[in-house]
Formats: structure tokens, C-alpha cells, sequence
């Protein structure tokens, strides 16, 4: 049973996409974040990926007032991402209403930090975003790419008691075009301990239904959503359905 967790990507306090992680092709949506929330929740949608592109560019949280907004007016659960490089970021964002921390930048920049995170925290609490471009792990708002694989990323941190994983195809992601299907596959069948997040390329519900036949635990949904390719009617269905 897969689990489906709609994507709001934040830029100024409103909802935006990008297409491949390209700030210069971004599309702004006329709805407020919390509205959309709202009507998420009503279908039986329980977890929020929030994420603060902002913060991302900045390296500090820039839009808590809309993950307090959000975690205030509703029940959804929320994982943020965006600007986590530093403690006091981390707590910031916690103490906003985030269940769960995406960290992606500082794994890579400070993978010691991120280690005592995890046993800090907890591995329940803190994700990895492994975000991946041409087979490489990008950083700072995918604006920069490190030498490092996403195994050589992952292997690095199950010493530390890693549990899940969100990694996004760069190159997909906003394309509508469908999720790297065998990469997802072949993460999960080596790594039977972490739990991994399909993002990246979510085109039609039918992308959804191959993930779930495929074993896969959860995906993120975003522009799907927004343009209209997957509405709020057949992401229903399909939970009422599971």
C-alpha cells in the first residue's frame, strides 16, 4: 500500500513548481498554500511534503509562517525541506509544527552534523534528501552537484541508524513524464532497511499504481496535481480504493 504525499514547493509565501529544479522556469499557482492544503486533507491525505525553495537558496528556513499556518489549521503531518543547515534551523523548523526534517545539503557538507542528528533526533524524525542529477547527488537548491553517488551517500550513513530516504530525480522532476522506475526499484532491493520516497516525474495516477504493484512505500505528487494530470477525485479514489 502505497502511501501518496502531495508536494507544496514554496517561493514567497505562494506555491510554485519548477521544472528540473530551474528557479528561471518556475510556474506560480493561484492558490494559497493552506487552501490547497485544506482540500487535501478532506480527501484523507495525512502527510504534507512542504518545502521552502527560499530557504533552499538562502541556506536558512525563509517560509515557517506558512509551515505554522499549515501545522496550526490542520492534522496533517508535515516534512520540511529547505535551509536546514544548522541546530538551530533544525529546531526552528521543528518548533514551527514540522514532524519530519529533509536534509539533504548538510549530509553531504557536514556529514558528521547529520550523523549526530540522527541519534539526536531520531532516524523517525530526520530524512536524508538524496537528490540526484546524472547519477550524482546535488546540493544548495540543486544548484551545485557533488562528487557523490546516492549509494555512496546512503552507505555513509547507516552506520548512524538511517531509515528513510526521499530522492529525487532531478531531471525528471516537474517533467510530468513518468519516475525513474528502476532506480527506485533498485534502491529498495538494496537497501531493505531504509524506507524510500519515490519524487521526481509523477505524470498520471497510473504512475502511482505501477509504484504501488512495484512494492514501493511512498511518492511524492506535485505538479501532476496542480496541472490538473492527477485530480483530487482519482487520488480519493485511489486511497479509498487501498
Amino acid at each position: 500500500m502505497i502511501e501518496i504525499i502531495p508536494a507544496i514547493d514554496i517561493i514567497g509565501g505562494k506555491c510554485v513548481r519548477l521544472s528540473q529544479g530551474d528557479y528561471a522556469r518556475q510556474k506560480q499557482y493561484d492558490v494559497q498554500p493552506l487552501d490547497m492544503v485544506r482540500s487535501l486533507e478532506e480527501i484523507g491525505i495525512r502527510r504534507l511534503h512542504l518545502v521552502d525553495l527560499d530557504g533552499a537558496k538562502a541556506s536558512e528556513p525563509r517560509n515557517l509562517s506558512v509551515l505554522e499556518e499549515i501545522a496550526a489549521n490542520t492534522t496533517l503531518s508535515v516534512e520540511w525541506g529547505g535551509g536546514i543547515k544548522s541546530q538551530q534551523a533544525l529546531q526552528a523548523v521543528f518548533d514551527a509544527g514540522a514532524s519530519y526534517a529533509i536534509c539533504g545539503s548538510i549530509a553531504v557538507k557536514k556529514p558528521e552534523l547529520f550523523a549526530d542528528w540522527l541519534g539526536t533526533f531520531g532516524a523517525e524524525r530526520i530524512i536524508l534528501g538524496a537528490d540526484t542529477r546524472s547519477g550524482f547527488v546535488s546540493v544548495n537548491g540543486w544548484q551545485e552537484d557533488s562528487p557523490l553517488s546516492i549509494d555512496e551517500l546512503i552507505d555513509s550513513f547507516l552506520p548512524s541508524g538511517l531509515s528513510q530516504v526521499i530522492c529525487t530525480d532531478i531531471e525528471r522532476d516537474g517533467m510530468l513524464q513518468g519516475p525513474s522506475f528502476q532506480l527506485y526499484q533498485r534502491l529498495a532491493e538494496k537497501y531493505p532497511t531504509v524506507t524510500f520516497t519515490v519524487s521526481g516525474g509523477i505524470g498520471s495516477i497510473d504512475d502511482i499504481r505501477r509504484l504501488d504493484a512495484a512494492g514501493l512505500p511512498r511518492v511524492i505528487v506535485g505538479k501532476a496535481i496542480y496541472e490538473g494530470r492527477i485530480s483530487l477525485e482519482e487520488l480519493k479514489d485511489f486511497l479509498t480504493v487501498q
